[in-house]
């Protein structure tokens, strides 16, 4: 099969999984293109938004559609790292009379795995999921496990109630491909979401594992004019201050930009926004549309960038419209 009908093919697999996500999830529509493209990338994102948004029952439906195996795991300040990837029991064999340590797998061995509320435990387990994310594997014991394939991970935060909390490090969100943000919905959206509270939805599932796969490897062979990439680039150094592309109004609310991941993610997810919108390549426009998800959790802002309240997305902002 030829790469265009491929792209024709999750074209209108994506419009029966909005289809199927409609049952549940009023709006957000913008959310879930976010969330697909993220996932046709390979790329792992990190969802923020206040409580009651529908943000885990969102993941669930998509998991569903999908197909896939999907563990939810509620990260509390007492959640070990052995809790989440497994660990060695001591296992007895009674016919035979001996003993040998056998490899419990955690909930980590899954295709899908959100991480609820990530910031509610240390940093000792939130770590525990950095060889997961980058690898696809994960050590105990001295030997080495797989992880399945697909293996998408995606964790939650709630921006309020941060007292006693653990903020991600810096390290550790630059393994994020996306930061999405979650909002409250429009007053027609809302009152949609109350009429169906009581109504029971059933999601069916949409793609085989087999299209899957072969879907994610087609967004990595979409082809990308050289001035798309070059756009990609110049917008990722613009986002640091030490860099001459940096424009002078801008540097001082920033302490730190964005590395080359962030150039390779934002030419990626173009990728993966044109094959939504069934193009068969990305353009500019796409850049830009993937620059608030990719850049808004890597860029450090400055004590003025606190003082004064710009956040990091009218930063990004602010770089799209000065960026040439």
């Amino acid at each position: 099969m030829s790469d265009q009908a491929q792209a024709m093919e999750l074209k209108a697999a994506t419009e029966k999984i909005r289809t199927e996500l409609a049952k549940v999830i009023i709006g957000q529509e913008t959310v879930i293109d976010d969330l697909l493209g993220c996932f046709l990338s390979g790329g792992h994102c990190i969802i923020t938004g206040v409580p009651g948004l529908a943000k885990t029952t969102l993941v669930g439906a998509l998991a569903k559609c999908l197909d896939l195996e999907f563990n939810r795991v509620q990260f509390t300040p007492d959640l070990m790292p052995s809790d989440i990837t497994g660990s060695e029991i001591l296992a007895q064999d009674r016919a035979a009379g001996t003993s040998e340590f056998k490899f419990i797998k955690g909930p980590l061995f899954s295709n899908i795995v959100l991480a609820d509320e990530i910031n509610r435990t240390p940093p000792k387990t939130q770590s525990a999921l950095l060889q997961a994310m980058q690898e696809q594997e994960v050590t105990s014991s001295g030997y080495t496990y797989k992880l399945p394939e697909p293996f998408w991970v995606l964790a939650t935060q709630n921006p309020i109630e941060q007292e006693g909390t653990y903020p991600l490090p810096e390290a550790q969100l630059d393994r994020f491909m996306f930061s999405i943000e979650i909002g409250y919905p429009e007053l027609d959206a809302e009152l949609q979401i109350a009429r169906r509270f009581s109504s029971m939805a059933r999601i069916e599932p949409v793609l085989t594992l087999d299209e899957i796969i072969s879907f994610r490897d087609l967004a990595w062979r979409v082809p990308v004019a050289d001035s798309v990439v070059n756009y990609a680039v110049r917008l990722t150094r613009s986002t640091r201050p030490q860099s001459s592309d940096c424009p002078q109004d801008i540097k001082k609310y920033l302490t730190w930009g964005a590395g080359p991941r962030a150039s390779q993610f934002l030419v990626l997810a173009a990728k993966t926004y044109a094959l939504l919108d069934g193009r068969p390549t990305p353009d500019i426009e796409d850049i830009r549309r993937a620059a608030f998800p990719v850049l808004r959790h890597r860029l450090v802002r400055s004590f003025h960038g606190d003082v004064e309240g710009v956040s990091s997305n009218d930063l990004v902002k602010r770089l799209i419209e000065e960026a040439p």
